[in-house]
């Protein structure tokens, strides 16, 4: 069934028919995910990070823009920690990405050189705070990210964080965090977001590369199992609560904690963090392990079985026609 066209900033900026982004998930998602997203109307955008190598991002590149039918972006992390944002970003720029998520760091550089090519920047913002320090760079979107995100999430709700950021900036905004089904879609739209961005009820989708137990515990667990973990990266970051998190507990032991605290040892402590996190996430999601460690949002409440990416889509876009015509009425 052809839904009609949802028609926001978003959508004119992206040329896309409906205002949804398939947020960029560490290690879940990928190529055949963002293709099959732009076949249903939305994008997807993919973590640089995702890939191991230069060769491999630019083999993923390459795909993408040989059989995405759709524009498509790349999230990038802007801060120090990562030592391969200036080989990333040259990859993104050199193959002409249609728009770029910044996370976390100053994004002024990226925006500048992207604007260059044409390439659309969207940053990822909690407050209003940070959000002062980026439109100072002009970026085409901010993405509020708030409480109810999946992974590092913020700290406000929704509504509070986009009337915050509305009051400072005429920049459009996209909402993260706490979308699952279509009538959410259309609350979000209401409270004048110009679209979403969503993951959590993409992890457990056919074309999701992740393992089947991954898949299975999107299913299985709700809203109310997602608790707020500091293990795997020394910053907050939300995950299924398994018996295996409950067994290894959420916060870092007292000598993590300390260490973490120091001046002078707390940015090697937490890339040490970082990586034994990373590694473990990356068995946890490709390998059926009693060490099972899932990142994941509230919004797995509404996965009740995997299922296509084309099908969720279409759920979606039915619900927020209900809803758009209970306002009507």
């Amino acid at each position: 069934m052809t839904h009609p066209e949802i028609n926001t900033p978003l959508t004119s900026m992206l040329g896309i028919r409906y205002p949804v982004i398939v947020a960029p998930m560490f290690l879940v998602s990928d190529e055949n995910m963002v293709i099959e997203a732009a076949k249903n109307g939305i994008t997807g955008a993919i973590p640089a990070l995702n890939y191991r190598t230069d060769k491999d991002f630019r083999t993923a590149l390459t795909k993408l823009k040989n059989e995405c039918e759709g524009p498509f972006g790349i999230n990038l992390i802007a801060n120090k920690s990562n030592y391969k944002l200036k080989e990333q970003l040259k990859s993104c720029l050199d193959y002409e990405v249609d728009f770029i998520i910044t996370s976390l760091g100053n994004p002024e550089q990226i925006i500048a050189k992207c604007h260059e090519k044409g390439i659309r920047v969207f940053c990822d913002v909690i407050d209003e705070v940070y959000g002062k320090k980026v439109i100072r760079y002009e970026p085409d979107a901010l993405i509020a990210v708030n409480r109810d995100a999946g992974g590092h999430a913020g700290y406000l709700s929704s509504g509070e964080l986009i009337r915050r950021l509305k009051a400072i900036t005429d920049i459009p905004i996209i909402t993260a965090g706490g979308v699952g089904n279509g009538y959410q879609l259309f609350e979000k739209l209401q409270e004048g977001a110009c679209g979403v961005s969503m993951g959590s009820i993409f992890i457990a989708t056919e074309e999701s590369p992740v393992s089947h137990d991954y898949k299975e515990a999107c299913v299985r667990y709700g809203a109310k199992d997602i608790v707020m973990t500091t293990k795997l990266s020394g910053t907050p970051c939300t995950v299924i609560n398994t018996p295996y998190v409950q067994k290894t507990g959420t916060k870092q032991n007292p000598v993590e904690a300390f260490l973490n605290k120091n001046r002078r040892l707390k940015k090697l402590v937490k890339s040490i963090t970082f990586y034994k996190g990373m590694k473990l996430l990356r068995k946890a999601a490709f390998n059926t392990t009693y060490q099972s460690v899932w990142c994941a949002g509230p919004s797995i409440e509404y996965v009740k079985e995997i299922k296509p990416i084309r099908e969720v889509v279409e759920k979606l876009l039915k619900e927020y026609r209900e809803a758009s015509m209970e306002k009507i009425t």
